[in-house]
């Protein structure tokens, strides 16, 4: 069972040196809350050393903190290469070897990297064919999370109400229009592609907005519509109005970690049996919570997974 948990509150000059280092990589998370390294006993010691990476955004920076830190609680030796990239530049530093796990998003993994752009029927079905196209590349996911975090479309609450926007359909009577999102959104199925070609959206117009900064854009004007993902915190707010994705071209995103099959057979059973024990812990209610922690109190990714672990018996 998840024990409680909230975030602390802190204030953003003190932790501006943690936050920065958010956005590259390392082969260490600098944080005092965070474990200085591996146990000095427990079942990692003497395994071989595992390079884990992470994309380039807060959520994920988050994950790879978890599971960084959950590993080295139990005495593994772990590397974390922080920011890699979007998916389709991550998974290819798996395959290079760069890394040797990282967490995905199964319906990602299935459209950017399998290159499947037929909607599956439900998460188990998503969890499944991405499973099945990785363990053709000498890999494995790991347990997918409770909580699934897919891209979304948002407009602001008055701009919904002006144009009676509900749907993503209803996009189409707006003429042309600013949309917003990851510049790798651009060619992704499930992005700019697949809105033309399921909902006929040839009337949006798209700008690459840089991570952090998708909500000022909205705010601002510079963008009509924002792609958004569905844990963001700002959604909170109840400025901000989701459009609904009645064809379900963004299809389920549980997180499920990709491993090197090879990697998870040296590092022995108690190495995905800890990944696994993080994953079940990750509800929608605690990865908002923490990305909260993080967007709006500007806490560092490794303080709240450290407070996280600790919270839930997984850390001391």
């Amino acid at each position: 069972m998840q024990m409680s948990w909230v975030p602390r509150a802190v204030a953003v000059a003190a932790l501006a040196a943690g936050i920065s280092a958010c956005g590259s990589s390392s082969s260490s998370t600098s944080s005092s809350a965070a474990p200085a390294g591996p146990a000095k006993s427990g079942p990692g010691v003497g395994k071989p050393a595992i390079t884990i990476g992470d994309k380039n955004f807060s959520e994920e920076y988050i994950l790879g903190d978890l599971y960084q830190q959950a590993l080295e609680a139990k005495g593994y030796k772990v590397n974390l290469k922080q920011s890699i990239g979007a998916s389709e530049i991550i998974y290819k530093a798996l395959k290079g070897g760069q890394i040797q796990m990282y967490p995905e998003y199964t319906g990602t993994l299935l459209t950017a990297i399998a290159g499947d752009n037929k909607p599956p029927n439900s998460a188990a079905q998503t969890y499944k064919l991405a499973d099945n196209y990785v363990k053709k590349n000498g890999m494995e996911l790991l347990a997918q999370t409770p909580f699934y975090d897919a891209d979304g479309l948002a407009v602001n609450k008055a701009y919904a109400k002006q144009h009676n926007l509900k749907t993503y359909s209803d996009l189409k009577k707006l003429g042309k229009v600013s949309i917003g999102g990851p510049a790798e959104n651009r060619t992704r199925y499930d992005g700019m592609v697949g809105l033309q070609k399921v909902y006929g959206l040839t009337n949006l117009q798209f700008q690459p907005i840089a991570e952090g900064l998708t909500y000022k854009a909205l705010d601002s004007g510079q963008i009509k519509i924002a792609t958004i993902f569905t844990t963001d915190p700002q959604l909170k707010s109840g400025k901000y109005a989701v459009l609904s994705d009645s064809k379900k071209l963004f299809g389920f995103q549980n997180v499920a970690p990709v491993v090197k099959a090879s990697v998870a057979k040296k590092e022995g059973p108690a190495f995905t049996q800890t990944i696994n024990k993080v994953s079940k812990l990750l509800t929608l209610q605690a990865i908002i919570k923490m990305n909260a922690a993080v967007a709006e109190n500007q806490q560092s990714p490794a303080v709240v997974a450290a407070d996280f672990l600790k919270a839930n018996g997984l850390a001391k």
